[in-house]
């Protein structure tokens, strides 16, 4: 049985939050959640702060926490906030603010073992 959550609009951009989701894609719950806690990289909080809220999401359908897995995160481009910085001679340079969309999905591997 599959359970998921989407945390929207994040202000980091999603090439450092497919970093740190490569890593963890594919471990058990409590090790995902073990390793992003000493992971020095911003982009792990929010991961983090979803993980932990496909878990809640799994245990209110009746899953045990225990043997829950992480088989697919899903880091997507959100939108781009654009701004713009003065530069010499008059002129102007555009700084992308880059967003990104979470997607975690769970899956009960009790039937595996």
């Amino acid at each position: 049985m599959k359970t998921q959550a989407k945390t929207k609009y994040i202000r980091i951009s999603p090439f450092k939050v497919r970093r740190i989701a490569q890593v963890i894609k594919g471990e058990y719950l409590e090790d995902a959640l073990t390793f992003l806690k000493y992971l020095p990289h911003r982009g792990a909080d929010f991961l983090t702060k979803t993980i932990k809220s496909a878990a809640a999401n799994a245990v209110q359908k009746k899953m045990k926490e225990s043997d829950l897995k992480v088989t697919n995160i899903i880091v997507d481009e959100g939108p781009t906030i654009k701004r713009f910085r003065p530069r010499a001679m008059g002129r102007a340079t555009r700084i992308r603010k880059r967003t990104c969309h979470i997607t975690v999905i769970l899956e009960d591997n009790s039937n595996e073992e």
